[in-house]
């Protein structure tokens, strides 16, 4: 048995729920992860094609640093090597990803070959981690959309280290990995930045010409 394992699997469901219930992770879209070993490396996160408003405890598997399966019986997301390579990157506890209307409209609103999304001025900016005041400017990159993110791992790697100030970033047409220390800041910077995408959204819907 593994306590810890066994609390951060309890949680991540209702991260899960909480996040389809916001209508950030319908369906089976999303996936979620929490460290339960740095040394050696081990994951837990959701398993593969499960309806994420149904998420239990059981649906939570565990990885090591190879995305190999060491708990459970499900198979991990296909988005298992990004997890890891954002937790090796960015040492943090826990790795969220969400597949919001707003976020996947505000990624493909540069696909002329904008390649980042700024938000600025904005009073719940502060909500991220470190962030002191509503002056601050936000650059979120944008990457493209794959179906093998084993390959697209190192691309990833290397663009958080290009950009060491971002909270998280979006995939175009797709949505939105944010992360945290641990699993309670990592909800709360996908809260913070989902509030975000869709004041941003809301206002250019204002001004885009109908």
């Amino acid at each position: 048995m593994n306590p810890a394992f066994d609390v951060l699997a309890a949680q991540l469901a209702e991260v899960g729920r909480h996040c389809y219930e916001r209508g950030w992770a319908l369906g089976t879209s999303g996936n979620f992860s929490a460290v339960v070993h740095k040394e050696p490396l081990t994951l837990a996160i959701t398993s593969s094609g499960v309806d994420k408003g149904l998420l239990e405890s059981s649906h939570i598997v565990a990885i090591d640093a190879q995305g190999r399966v060491v708990r459970g019986a499900g198979r991990p997301s296909a988005e298992a090597m990004l997890h890891l390579a954002i937790v090796r990157s960015r040492n943090v506890g826990a790795v969220l990803h969400t597949h919001s209307v707003w976020s996947t409209i505000l990624s493909e609103a540069t696909a002329d070959g904008g390649d980042s999304l700024t938000i600025e001025g904005l009073e719940m900016l502060k909500g991220l981690d470190g962030v002191g005041t509503h002056e601050h400017r936000e650059r979120l990159p944008i990457v493209e959309n794959t179906q093998d993110w084993t390959a697209a791992a190192p691309r990833i790697e290397a663009m958080l280290r290009e950009n060491p100030g971002a909270h998280g970033f979006l995939i175009r047409g797709h949505g939105l990995y944010t992360w945290g220390r641990d699993l309670a800041e990592a909800k709360r910077q996908i809260e913070i930045l989902e509030f975000l995408f869709e004041v941003m959204g809301r206002k250019r819907g204002m001004t885009w010409p109908q």
